[in-house]
């Protein structure tokens, strides 16, 4: 059928006096795979090929299984799969066909001789909600003709990370399912011109924290050998829930179902639980904890394929992690993320501003709460009222709850264990068509992802086309993609011989690193020195370590 398909848009082409695209045959271990080349282009595309089987039924949340293999061939044209996700998809602009069977990948090759390329793979973000390998694309970087770019697809929301540790429910199905994803690009990129002996993983929020989480993970070691996350880590609040059993039974009650303190029960409700009904909506722009409920979990220590056993604090604290070379950062406003339900927030946070607090954060007492509470409030907002006026303020706050803090104080701890080859930075670049900060004097500020912005292709999800974007930004995005590219082929974003001003490593304070803006600059002092030092002075007293979900009792049944 595919291959019919393929053939008629050739006819089409041909009979409007189209050029047809360019086509490349390429023999796998799975099958021949046919890809095509746009006319003016210089790079392949690969769209749709499946990298594991997403099981189905009762055994919907277990480990991916193997890939298909094919005798015809297959072609590699559909570029609308995704997997099921919640409405929240609706604000994108991209087609997309949410289905069951959705671990795909996307290849995207330049038309080179050249065999054996660095390799990225890039997770793409959305909250561990929503999202698909193509929902953003990196062809600008292929075009470099230095590199190979391969975007997938993972199992989200309760699909991907409903974690009841049960046998059916384990957990971590998602992260299991970009496991699977490396382990595919180490068998089969070769084919495509790839060396899996040098893969990078990169990605944005959700998969920013993913592929910090992968670092640490020892079901992941050796499958990879240079990491960049983009605005997020895997300290943050939302990255590994904190009480993965407490989430799955909150969202089972929200949908109807009462018996959540049976385990098993609540394993066979969402076993049998429709799609649609897994589909749950979307909280965390309005929940007030930093928790977004569904994401990556522990799992007990002795479970069978477990992704991560143990606290992200622990590994990192430990050194016990492969010290691959980093380039790790965040934007600085990435809290301009909450800006559309900033007044909702402000009203909630002047009614109880103890709501805020983050959810890896526990207390002897509710008075301690609330004390800690004051004091936070205090740091961001004096003892005003947080208002119009105290916006920056509170942008400050949710940039640094939910990305700055975790970023830095993940820095302190990997030098502190040894890793010499961290790259820091912090990305402020704003075109002036960006619209002002609401409530300020024409204020702007880099909001969440903005330097992914950067270097995938177009000026954000809603606009793929580079063509009306301006000459500044434009010279931005050549900069930053040069620097990204030169890190996945040499493991240093600025490389000896290079015209950018010198990157030297960061040392454990986040000194020195790079301000990415307008120009380059090197700065010398810690960045975000004070907000760091006050929310050490909460997470030394107050941090709550994750748990993995407890064992379930001995199921007993009737002779």
């Amino acid at each position: 059928m595919k291959s019919g398909v393929a053939l008629f848009l050739v006819w089409v082409a041909l009979a409007q006096g189209e050029e047809p695209a360019q086509e490349r045959l390429v023999n796998t271990k799975q099958g021949r795979v046919r890809g095509y080349k746009q006319p003016g282009d210089d790079i392949f595309v690969f769209y749709g090929i499946p990298y594991a089987t997403a099981p189905t039924g009762q055994w919907k949340f277990k480990d991916p299984i193997p890939a298909p293999t094919w005798f015809s061939t297959f072609e590699a044209i559909n570029n609308t799969i995704a997997c099921p996700q919640t409405k929240l998809n609706n604000n994108f602009t991209f087609p997309m066909s949410p289905q069951e069977n959705c671990l795909v990948a996307n290849i995207y090759v330049p038309d080179t001789t050249q065999k054996k390329l660095p390799v990225v793979v890039y997770v793409h973000g959305g909250a561990y909600l929503v999202g698909s390998g193509t929902m953003m694309e990196a062809k600008n970087l292929v075009r470099s003709k230095k590199v190979i770019v391969v975007t997938f697809n993972y199992r989200l929301g309760l699909h991907g990370f409903l974690c009841l540790g049960t046998h059916d429910i384990p957990g971590n199905a998602g992260m299991k399912d970009q496991i699977a994803l490396l382990r595919w690009v180490n068998k089969h990129i070769e084919s495509y011109g790839g060396n899996p002996q040098d893969v990078t993983i990169a990605g944005q929020s959700a998969g920013s924290s993913a592929v910090d989480l992968l670092m640490l993970s020892p079901a992941a070691k050796g499958l990879f050998h240079k990491v960049i996350p983009e605005s997020g880590a895997s300290l943050a609040p939302w990255s590994i829930q904190i009480d993965p059993l407490e989430n799955a039974k909150y969202i089972a009650k929200k949908a109807g179902f009462d018996n959540v303190d049976d385990i098993y029960a609540l394993e066979e409700f969402y076993k049998t639980a429709s799609f649609d009904l897994l589909k749950s909506t979307s909280e965390f722009l309005e929940r007030t904890d930093a928790n977004f409920l569904l994401s990556p979990c522990l799992e007990r220590k002795g479970s069978e394929g477990p992704f991560l056993t143990d606290s992200p604090y622990k590994i990192l604290k430990s050194g016990k992690y492969p010290k691959v070379p980093l380039l790790y950062g965040f934007a600085d406003m990435e809290g301009l993320l909450h800006v559309p339900v900033f007044d909702t927030l402000r009203e909630k946070m002047n009614a109880n501003f103890s709501d805020f607090i983050p959810a890896d954060l526990k207390f002897d007492s509710v008075e301690e709460r609330e004390e800690v509470a004051k004091k936070i409030k205090k740091f961001y907002f004096g003892e005003k009222p947080v208002s119009q006026e105290s916006i920056l303020s509170f942008i400050n706050f949710i940039s640094d709850v939910y990305f700055g803090y975790s970023t830095l104080k993940a820095v302190q701890l990997f030098v502190e264990s040894g890793h010499d080859r961290v790259y820091l930075y912090e990305y402020n670049f704003v075109d002036e068509s960006e619209p002002a900060i609401p409530y300020t004097d024409n204020v702007r500020g880099a909001t969440h992802c903005a330097q992914s912005f950067a270097i995938l292709d177009g000026k954000n999800f809603e606009s793929p086309d580079e063509t009306m974007i301006s000459e500044e930004y434009k010279k931005v995005k050549a900069v930053m993609r040069e620097l990204w590219v030169n890190f996945i082929t040499t493991g240093v974003p600025v490389p000896p011989g290079s015209s950018l001003p010198a990157w030297p490593a960061t040392g454990a304070s986040g000194a020195p690193h790079m301000s990415l803006g307008r120009t380059m600059q090197l700065r010398s002092g810690a960045l975000l020195e004070q907000r760091v030092r006050f929310w050490d002075s909460i997470y030394e007293r107050h941090y709550r370590t994750p748990q993995p979900p407890p064992a379930p009792p001995t199921r007993h049944t009737e002779l």
